[in-house]
Formats: structure tokens, sequence, C-alpha cells
């Protein structure tokens, strides 16, 4: 009796498994198959969209910034993984909500301009300090983007010659520090401490940095707020008014 019953329980574990089997493989068949599934140029028209209603912007810069943000894989080629992760993303918010003001994400290598309100108006691609030290033009240092709130103090249209090769339309914010458009701005931090944006942004960035603009610039490890710099230019303003 006792054996009969083993074989039945046996018996009915085997039926169990092959059921579930059954059920979930084509299920795991058809996601893998969605994965390889080449996009449509539909789908690409409706990612581009989404990307734009986010905030990333349009074209490829756009697709970039997003894979920056979210950790994935930067090649600036729309895959169906991708794809996915657009459209189940929520738009960017920034750390310090309520004023007008850059932040710059050293982790996710982004630059997020917000309006008065905090809203988030422009999201760019940026390349900051390595953090190697370099010997070039006669001149050594640490290629350090320093962490904590800046204000931009100082800026300049066109090109601008430095020590270290040429800034377009930089906006000073720390010691010679800028943010400046560059030919070249890679997906991982390689510049000598400035914060490079792409060139096509530059001269509109720079319209939307007046002197005086606050910019917080921070990693996993550091933020400082600067909602007391913010209420602060408030008062004046509302002084001036009087």
């Amino acid at each position: 009796m006792r054996v009969s019953n083993r074989l039945a329980v046996r018996l009915l574990v085997s039926i169990v498994l092959t059921w579930t089997l059954l059920v979930l493989t084509p299920d795991l068949l058809s996601a893998k198959n969605r994965k390889r599934e080449p996009l449509k140029r539909s789908d690409v028209k409706v990612a581009q969209r989404r990307l734009s209603e986010m905030g990333f912007g349009s074209g490829q810069m756009a697709l970039t910034t997003f894979q920056k943000w979210e950790g994935l894989k930067v090649t600036g080629n729309l895959t169906r993984r991708d794809y996915e992760a657009i459209m189940d993303a929520t738009s960017p918010a920034p750390k310090d909500a309520g004023y007008r003001h850059v932040e710059v994400d050293l982790d996710k290598q982004v630059l997020l301009l917000t309006d008065d309100d905090g809203a988030i108006t422009k999201i760019l691609p940026v390349s900051t300090g390595s953090g190697k030290r370099y010997k070039e033009k006669g001149m050594r240092g640490l290629a350090y983007t320093p962490r904590g709130r800046f204000r931009i103090y100082n800026k300049l249209s066109g090109w601008k010659k430095s020590p270290l090769g040429l800034l377009y339309y930089p906006n000073y914010f720390s010691d010679g520090l800028a943010i400046h458009g560059n030919p070249s701005v890679p997906h991982i931090p390689q510049s000598h401490g400035c914060i490079r944006i792409p060139m096509s942004s530059a001269a509109a960035m720079s319209k939307s940095l007046p002197v005086g603009t606050i910019v917080l610039i921070y990693d996993k490890d550091s933020f400082v707020s600067a909602r007391d710099w913010a209420e602060e230019d408030r008062r004046k303003q509302a002084e001036n008014v009087r």
C-alpha cells in the first residue's frame, strides 16, 4: 500500500512539473523572441517621442543621455532592450527642486537644467574630470571636478583659449573650471576638470546660464543643497522690487 502511495505521489509531481513547463515555456520563449525581434520604424518613432516627452530631447544624443541616466550600456543605438526601458521609464527629477539651477551628476555623467519652479528643461550628456594626474603643455595637476555648490561667476562667447586647450562658450564656476562645449564628449569622465557638453548645445546652454546661476555638482557620496542660496536670492530680488 505504501509503495502504491509513493508511486502515486511521484506520478502527481511529474504531472505538475510537466504541466508547469508546458504553460511557462511558451511565455519564456515569447519573451526571448521579443528581445531578438527587430524594431519597426513605428517603434523607433514611439521611442523618440517618449524620450522627448521625458526631457531628453531628440536624436541620437537623446538616446545616449537616456542610456547614461538609466545605467544602460552607452551605445547610441536603439535596441529592443533600450526600447522597453524607455517605455517603462519615468521622467528624471532633480536632486534639488523649487528653484532655477544646474545639476551635474558625476556618476551618471549627465547635466540637468531646471526652470524657476525646479522642473527640468534640458538634459545633456557630459564628460567631467577623469580623476587622473596629467602632465601636459608644461602643466601638472589632477583632473578633478569638484563636488559641492557653486555659481557661474564669468562667461564668454565663442572660443576661449586656456592653458590646456580651447573652450567653446565657457561658463566658469570654480577656479577657471567651466561648463563648455567640446568636440569630444566621451561616455566616461575624461576632461581635465571642466564639464564638457556637446558643441551643438553650447551656445544655447550659455544663454541659459547667466552670471549667478547656481551649479550643483555631486556623486553618490556627496550632495549639498543650495535652497538657502535660492531663498536669499529671492529675498534680495523682492527688496529690489520695492
